[in-house]
This record gives structure tokens, sequence and C-alpha cells, in this order.
């Protein structure tokens, strides 16, 4: 786990020095760009030689942010098909990939492992040695148990006592009503909140092409159908549900991020880099 998520971030990170992108804090986690009413003398001339632009440095105090990684490992998170990983596979090497960038940016990160409860937390923390706990309890992860993602968030809100940065990912199978008043509470309590909405391609397109039987993950409860049946009418249920998430979590100031299990990590990556940037 800790290979995979070094060899995402810094090809990330190789790929950022090649783009027209500025203003990402990647290699520089200790500066900023100069502003006018900036202390001259705090000026790195060093980094302003590699660059071209002005930064000065930054006390840790200054930078320090705390990231909370929320990753859904109910049994629906097991789902699969053809060669993609799991659901559940693609958030935790996802999670690993934060986890590392973050403490690359020497933010204090932490982890919560949920399905209808609050199973396992790390609090943040910004050391390096950290990360390798993070990283074993995202080594370790297995799909199982029933959704309740509202519960859990609820759990989770509860838990945090200083205000800092909110990752949930999730498949987000569950009530969406209940899921936005537990987003909601961790607003409530000032923080900012990512939502990163994971699914596997066929759950969008439906585009089983033969005859089959149904089971539910979570319930065992099982459907015998013809997929060109009501495909038509699943992506258009489908497209509703990820609609109502993103106009609910764009007016409750909740950034949403829709993702499937064969997106490039970088795009999550780039979301909360741009997320970072705003906060500071």
């Amino acid at each position: 786990m800790e290979l995979r998520a070094r060899l995402v971030v810094e090809g990330f990170i190789t790929g950022m020095h090649r783009s027209p992108y500025h203003g990402f804090s990647v290699e520089f986690a200790e500066h900023r760009q100069y502003m006018p009413g900036d202390e001259i003398r705090r000026i790195d001339w060093k980094l302003y030689g590699k660059t071209d632009r002005y930064y000065i440095k930054q006390y840790e105090e200054e930078t320090n942010l705390k990231a909370y990684l929320l990753l859904d490992t109910s049994a629906s998170m097991g789902f699969s098909s053809g060669n993609h990983v799991s659901k559940l596979a693609y958030g935790s090497y996802l999670a690993a990939a934060l986890a590392y960038l973050m403490i690359k940016q020497q933010d204090a990160v932490g982890l919560g492992l949920f399905d209808s409860t609050l199973k396992s937390y790390l609090p943040p923390h910004a050391t390096r040695g950290y990360l390798r706990h993070v990283l074993t309890a995202l080594q370790k992860v297995q799909a199982a148990g029933i959704s309740g993602s509202a519960r859990a968030l609820h759990q989770m809100a509860e838990r945090i006592s200083r205000r800092g940065l909110i990752i949930v990912i999730s498949d987000l199978l569950d009530d969406p009503r209940e899921v936005m008043a537990a987003l909601k509470h961790f607003r409530h309590k000032k923080n900012e909140v990512i939502v990163m909405h994971v699914l596997d391609p066929l759950e969008r397109s439906f585009a089983f092409r033969e005859a089959g039987m149904f089971r539910d993950m979570e319930t065992g409860e099982q459907l015998t159908t013809l997929p060109w049946q009501i495909r038509r009418a699943y992506q258009s249920a489908m497209g509703d549900f990820i609609e109502r998430y993103k106009r609910e979590c764009r007016e409750n100031l909740v950034d949403y991020l829709a993702l499937d299990t064969h997106t490039p990590f970088d795009v999550a990556l780039v979301e909360y880099l741009s997320k970072r940037t705003r906060l500071y």
C-alpha cells in the first residue's frame, strides 16, 4: 500500500510540474505565494531562482491542516465488474494516496472506517511514522456490513473537536436525505467537506448483455431480469440519484466529486489540492 501510494503521488507531482497548472502547493509545502504586506526578509530567494516567482516561508502552525479521511467499507463497496478493481479497493488506494500527499504537505491526517457505524478511527497526526499506521489500516480493509452512512458520519462529527477538512469516500448507496443531514452536521461544526462518490462503471450504465440474476450484496435479496428491458429506467433513476447528491451538496457548500473505478486518481488529488488552496 505504501509503494502504491508513493507511486501515485510522485507520478501525480511529476505530471503537475509538466502541466500548465499553478498555485497548488505540492513541492513547496512550507511556502506560500508572496502577497503585498508580507515581510521581504521571509522571501525564499533560492525558490525564486527556480520558479521565477516570489514565495515566503511559512511556519508549521501556519500551514498545518487537520484532514479526516472517512472510507465506507460496507458490503456494497465490494462490487466490481470486468477488469475493474472493487469500489473498496479503489477507495482504499485513493485514501492511501491522499494520506501520503497530506503528510508530504505536512498536514495532519486521520482515518475513519465505517459501514452502519464507525468501525475504527485513527486521529489526525502529521508525522511520517504515523502514515504507516494509516496505510496498514487501509491494507487490511474488507467489505462487510450493512450500509448506514448517516449514523456513522454523525458519530464521526461528534468526535471532531477542532474543525478541519472532511473527505468522505463512499458509493453513497443509502438514503440521500439522511446522508445529507449527516454531511450538514459536519458543516454546522464549521468543517470543510469533500464527498468523493465512487461507483463501478456498470452501476452507472447497467450495460449487462445477458439475462441474469442480481443479488443485493448486503441483504441477499435476489432479482431475475432481462437487463436491456429495464436499462433505460435504471439509467434514469441512477442519473437522478447522482444529480440529487450533486445539487444538495452544492446547496450546502459541500464539494462533490463523481468518480468511478476507472477514473485516474489524479482527478481526486487535484480536487483535494484545489480545496486546500482555497482554504489558505
